[in-house]
């Protein structure tokens, strides 16, 4: 009875976490329609059909990006989107990558923003990233 009940609570407390491998990316690359798209810079926890459909629609404004998503169709009963948009950049080169920091109360996710070093393509690029995560039942915090 007690290994049962030890095992429900590591159970439980995986639940609340998040690592590393229970990220699934969608995609992550540069929008190139010049800040067209209308979306502005924003990290942000998609938990709707409906919001996610809104986003993808409007970065498919410009050009089909969703064409390279590794899935569009999200179960939001037990998963959620995390979205990351950077804001219009004037030269190529430059993403995102995220690190997943788990404390007692909450998950803060560090946005990590790399430009290039050295000379740059000239097009105007908006990064972002879009990651598929399991419901969880901590705040999620940007950094």
């Amino acid at each position: 009875m007690i290994v049962l009940l030890a095992l429900n609570c590591k159970s439980t407390d995986n639940q609340d976490n998040l690592k590393n491998e229970d990220i699934v990316l969608i995609s992550k690359g540069n929008l190139h329609g010049s800040g067209s798209e209308g979306i502005e810079k924003q990290s942000r926890i998609i938990e709707t059909e409906s919001e996610w459909n809104d986003l993808v629609s409007k970065m498919n404004s410009v050009n089909k990006v969703s064409n390279s998503f590794s899935e569009t169709d999200i179960n939001f009963s037990i998963h959620s989107v995390i979205t990351v948009f950077d804001e219009v950049k004037s030269t190529g080169g430059h993403s995102l990558e995220l690190d997943i920091q788990n404390t007692s109360d909450k998950i803060i996710i560090e946005v990590i923003r790399k430009a290039p070093e050295g000379m740059a393509t000239a097009v105007i690029t908006q990064p972002y990233y879009l990651a598929k995560i399991p419901k969880i039942n901590k705040t999620i915090e940007f950094k």
